[in-house]
């Protein structure tokens, strides 16, 4: 009776989180397009399977994932050892990752626009391995005390310079793979995992120090992505491999017994990696049993039957939405509306972001007062918006990526010189949380759609993108908040 309760709850707070998309594709069908999609009622039905399966995996990590990770997390942070702290780090992120559901579903469209010359599968641990050496990193930068600041700047330097390099099919899939990585899985770990070991280590300042790690995991698939891609689109031919395994998948496709269970063992695959680390760091390294075996495995069960359902739900329902209205709002012959839509929909869905109202919640403990959480969403809901919507602007008017994103992330590079330290930290890290399990397969496939339907656009070059934009510019309308609230205590004082 008690998880059927929890399921309840999960499921309401899904649905939730779907209605400011449900309020704004209704407006504009109703009261902009005047017409309705054919395929409506196979959509909904997508939907509603989405919010089931997110019901089922939010209900399976908390019964598993999130107690056990936060668990070790306080158990490494008071053995105090740095190379099994690094090590934990690692092993946290790259498992986390690997079972992400918005990189899946990225890195399998991914695949299938660029024909298999990008694998699905290597994006993926590439991605994750990425980021597990990332948090190792910023594992080390918490211990030793290093400014968040200079990590950030040398870090986005070396970004903006590899994508100079990098092919242009490339870019906008990596910066996207950087965006997707912090979402529903990846950011109350990592972040319990960098307040923890702030709050346990004297002289450390959770604010400042705590957070940051979220940030440095998007930043970094970032580069190995593009690092990727120059070696992926140099190569004379495709991968026969991945042609072939496309080949296959297709001639399973005919079969949907054997395709549902292959799919069902790829969801295990993919959880894995977490039950993997935290078997090891229970029982190798703190010899310690397991609280209650049977409640955690019951919990891992419903994490894969979550994201079984997520996916089915994602093929029906929200990459459909997102085709469609990017189809539609093309034939209104009036780009205004398709801007409209994208400010709205990045805005809508970004407020109802549980990840970032944790977060918000988190930093205003910390903050002591500097910082208020409702501001904070309202500052980054409104950087999604405009974010999507110079993505979409840069999509329709042809404009190369490259120079959008070097743009972005120079004011990024200027604005984190200029800003109170104590939020610059948090500014990165709310960057990487703005993307949700529910936003990301939507404007991914609004993008797509778009590049689909506009004349001489490319599907792969022009299709990704959009997630990179919402990520950058949270950053930069949460730095000028912060610049702006100094500047007005300074004047404030200066008047006194």
């Amino acid at each position: 009776m008690l998880y059927l309760n929890s399921f309840a709850h999960a499921f309401l707070h899904a649905l939730k989180n779907l209605l400011p998309i449900l309020v704004v594709v209704l407006f504009f069908q109703l009261a902009i397009l005047q017409q309705v999609p054919e395929n409506s009622l196979s959509m909904a039905f997508g939907l509603l399977i989405v919010a089931v399966g997110v019901a089922l995996f939010l209900q399976g990590l908390e019964l598993s994932i999130f107690p056990v990770g936060k668990s070790l997390s306080n158990q490494f942070a008071k053995k105090g050892s740095v190379p099994i702290l690094l090590c934990f780090g690692f092993a946290l992120g790259f498992s986390a990752v690997v079972a992400e559901p918005a990189l899946i579903a990225v890195a399998e469209q991914a695949q299938e626009i660029s024909k298999g010359r990008i694998d699905a599968l290597t994006l993926r641990l590439l991605v994750a391995l990425s980021v597990g050496m990332v948090i190792a990193l910023g594992v080390f930068r918490i211990i030793f005390g290093h400014p968040i600041h200079w990590y950030m700047i040398i870090g986005y330097i070396t970004v903006v310079t590899v994508t100079f390099f990098a092919p242009e099919e490339i870019v906008g899939l990596a910066y996207d793979s950087g965006g997707v990585t912090t979402n529903i899985v990846t950011v109350p770990l990592i972040a319990a995992l960098g307040i923890g070991l702030a709050s346990s280590i004297r002289g450390r300042n959770p604010l400042i120090d705590g957070f940051g790690l979220v940030a440095l995991a998007v930043m970094v698939p970032m580069i190995s992505v593009q690092v990727y891609g120059i070696i992926v689109y140099t190569a004379d031919d495709i991968d026969t491999n991945a042609e072939l395994i496309l080949q296959s998948t297709e001639t399973l496709k005919g079969n949907s017994i054997i395709q549902g269970l292959l799919d069902l063992l790829t969801m295990f695959r993919d959880v894995l990696p977490i039950l993997i680390t935290i078997l090891f760091f229970q029982y190798i390294i703190l010899k310690r049993p397991l609280s209650n075996p049977p409640k955690i495995a019951f919990g891992f069960l419903l994490v894969i039957i979550g994201l079984y359902a997520f996916v089915v739900g994602l093929k029906i329902g929200l990459f459909p939405i997102g085709s469609s209205m990017a189809e539609q709002l093309i034939t209104l012959n009036s780009y205004g509306y398709i801007y409209l839509f994208a400010f709205m929909i990045g805005f809508a869905t970004t407020m109802a972001e549980p990840a970032l109202i944790a977060v918000g919640q988190q930093a205003e403990e910390a903050a002591a007062g500097k910082i208020k959480g409702n501001i904070i969403r309202l500052m980054v809901a409104v950087g999604v918006a405009v974010g999507i919507t110079i993505g979409v602007f840069r999509l329709i008017s042809g404009g190369s990526i490259h120079y959008f994103i070097i743009g972005g992330y120079t004011l990024v590079i200027l604005l984190t010189m200029l800003c109170p330290k104590y939020i610059v930290a948090l500014a990165f890290d709310l960057g990487g949380v703005t993307t949700s399990e529910v936003t990301v397969p939507l404007v991914t496939a609004l993008g797509i759609g778009l590049a689909t339907h506009i004349e001489g656009r490319s599907v792969l070059i022009d299709g990704f993108g959009l997630i990179a934009f919402a990520s950058i510019f949270p950053i930069v309308t949460v730095m000028c908040y912060a610049i702006a609230v100094d500047w007005l205590n300074k004047f404030n004082r200066a008047e006194s």
